[in-house]
């Protein structure tokens, strides 16, 4: 089998493909959480904290010198991304409990289903089967 061949049955496996679009999808709901947490969430927090805006709090380790820009530790920035992991988080926890929620229920519904006809044929066939011997 050439490594093309091998490598097209890789890519086309339905876990490859559901994974790219899993990590698309969570690309695209970062920047949103991201927008949230900068665009909405900060502003009136800094409000509140006597106009406090977050994305410049920073410690100046060394100044700006004409050859050098200044040399910061930008915590406000850090502080920002740690609210967005915890609302992508929370978001994902939700979403992860929600499915588990609708399998347990699709699963408790199966269970309580009667037999299909096929199912009470096998059955009878095996029980059947079981007197002969």
């Amino acid at each position: 089998m050439s490594i093309m061949s091998e490598f097209k049955q890789f890519a086309m496996k339905g876990n490859v493909v559901d994974m790219a679009v899993g990590i698309i999808i969570g690309a695209a709901f970062g920047k949103i959480v991201t927008s949230l947490v900068s665009d909405v969430m900060m502003p009136p927090l800094g409000f509140i904290m006597s106009g406090l805006d977050f994305s410049h709090l920073a410690i100046t380790l060394a100044p700006a010198t004409p050859d050098h820009p200044a040399v910061t530790i930008a915590y406000g920035k850090f502080v920002q991304t740690v609210i967005d992991f915890t609302i992508t988080a929370f978001a994902i926890f939700m979403l992860v409990k929600f499915i588990n929620n609708l399998k347990r229920k699709q699963a408790a519904q199966a269970a309580n289903e009667p037999p299909s006809k096929q199912e009470v044929l096998l059955t009878e066939i095996r029980d059947l089967l079981k007197k002969k011997k």
